[in-house]
């Protein structure tokens, strides 16, 4: 409210600003729920969990961790797919979209493929969502040779 009050040229601190809503009986009511983003509850398979905690490497492109998180905008709600690589903690692949569906994270696989251009045994880790253990990123994956992991969501990082 604040930051509301100083772009239309009102000079107002957080305090006063407080105040004045409280003898008003005035409360922020906040409109963005939490959303649940990982649908594990799918019969897509699910890959053994190789990395076992080990998340830490030795080398670049030996161990990339996925993830999916969600933006509210003005829009309304925004999806964020990243890949990063353990080695160096770097976002190496990454996707937007206004739906979380598998080609969320199968953009984000490929922008990471097309810069780092992987040589074979890349690990990547993501939790069991059905987008990371959809065929078709399950395919992308097996092509060039990265091998997948899946653990329940809460224990990616």
């Amino acid at each position: 409210m604040t930051d509301e009050l100083k772009e239309e040229g009102i000079c107002v601190g957080e305090h006063r600003v407080a105040g004045i809503m409280k003898h008003n009986n005035l409360r922020i009511v906040r409109s963005q729920k939490f959303k649940r983003t990982t649908d594990s509850d799918h019969k897509h398979n699910i890959s053994p969990n190789l990395l076992d905690g080990g998340f830490t490497a030795t080398a670049a492109d030996q161990k990339w961790v996925g993830d999916i998180t969600y933006l509210w905008t003005g829009e309304g709600w925004f999806y964020l797919a990243v890949v990063i690589d353990l080695y160096s903690r770097r976002v190496i692949g990454w996707s937007v979209s206004s739906r979380m569906k598998k080609d969320l994270v199968i953009n984000a696989l490929n922008k990471a493929i097309a810069l780092r251009k992987p040589s074979k045994g890349v690990i990547f880790h993501s939790d069991r969502g059905s987008q990371y253990c959809s065929t078709k990123f399950r395919k992308l994956a097996g092509k060039v040779q990265v091998q997948t992991v899946h653990v329940r969501q809460g224990e990616l990082l």
